[in-house]
């Protein structure tokens, strides 16, 4: 069984299949992120339509052996084509989470990975 780090700056709460019985509350270990900046590419109706530009991931330890670490959507997204390192995983807030009465996310019951 793998060690899960939360590098997100949020819990992240594991579901099983039943998406009821919790089976792991993961509290935030640091964070993991991505640098971006923003240039102004236009204005529309009077207000600024800007493009983000994403930089580098910060944040990111070292690999260790039996540890997988969890990470933002984005910032896995920007670790692809620029690692070939395999030890990190985002929350699966597609297809796999929980959600309450009001739509709120409430955990996941699965990740996504590259």
């Amino acid at each position: 069984m793998k060690k899960l780090i939360n590098l997100t700056p949020h819990e992240v709460v594991l579901y099983a299949n039943d998406g009821c019985t919790i089976i792991e509350k993961i509290p935030s270990s640091g964070n993991a992120r991505v640098a971006m900046s923003e240039e102004t590419i236009g204005e529309l109706n009077g207000v600024p339509v800007v493009s983000f530009v994403v930089g580098a991931v910060e944040g990111l330890p070292e690999p260790q052996e039996g540890v997988v670490y969890i990470v933002s959507f984005i910032t896995l997204q920007a670790l692809v084509g620029t690692t070939d390192r395999t030890d990190f995983v985002a929350p699966n807030t597609n297809s796999a989470c929980v959600r309450d009465e009001g739509g709120n996310i409430l955990g996941v019951m699965g990740f996504q990975g590259v």
